[in-house]
């Protein structure tokens, strides 16, 4: 699919997406926040669930973690025209609250939508709840952070990279360091994915786990992070 058809096509599933009443946060969100970015981006950016500004303006990542991201993106020579960012969850949980079992199985078709018609060479994800879904594994994001792996994806080979979600890093200054070592491999990992010759499986065999939900937070805070 060209690039001019892919965006057409976003748009559409956008617009497919803005009344979904899947599940519960449907009766607290804002507004659906469906992701934004290049249609054909090599990169895409998954994150955990928009927060209160992401719902107030149904953009992903417009809060103090998306001025990291795109800070961080600035330091290995990339913008935000340049990749596609969504998030697990199209809708905000209630006091930014952790995604809940019933919440992830819902909305994960949307994402592998997504996913399947951007067709990315390279999954970033952000945070706990998008790698455990994303790499099927419930293995949490502290053990497995700058580690790609191969995985299956829209119907794709793609190459998975874990990383902090970018509000760890303002939760805990000292991850900031660890997020730009990691995010300084992403251009090399972007040249070698869109090398490999892709892998095309029936979309039945692309079956994710959902993760199960980590311990309580202070309400204000999401978790995913670490």
């Amino acid at each position: 699919m060209d690039a001019p058809d892919r965006g057409a096509a976003l748009r559409a599933y956008a617009d497919e997406t803005a009344g979904c009443t899947r599940c519960q946060l449907a009766g607290t969100r804002t507004q659906v926040v469906f992701g934004v970015g290049n249609p054909d981006a090599d990169l895409l950016f998954v994150g955990e669930a928009p927060g209160f500004h992401e719902d107030q303006n149904g953009v992903p990542f417009v809060g103090q973690a998306g001025k990291l991201l795109d800070r961080l993106l600035a330091g290995i020579g990339l913008e935000r025209s340049d990749i596609y960012v969504a998030n697990v969850l199209k809708c905000r949980p209630p006091q930014n609250r952790d995604p809940q079992p019933d919440e992830i199985a819902s909305c994960e078709p949307h994402l592998f939508r997504q996913i399947e018609l951007i067709q990315p060479k390279l999954v970033a994800t952000l945070g706990n709840f998008a790698t455990k879904l994303l790499s099927g594994k419930p293995v949490g994001i502290t053990r497995v952070h700058g580690q790609e792996q191969h995985v299956t994806l829209g119907g794709n080979g793609v190459l998975l990279y874990p990383l902090y979600h970018p509000a760890a890093a303002l939760y805990t200054p000292s991850m900031l360091k660890v997020l730009e070592e990691d995010f300084a491999r992403i251009p090399a990992l972007i040249e070698r994915s869109a090398a490999a010759v892709p892998v095309t499986v029936q979309q039945d065999s692309e079956v994710a786990a959902v993760p199960e939900p980590v311990s309580a937070a202070p309400e204000a805070v999401q978790l995913g992070l670490f």
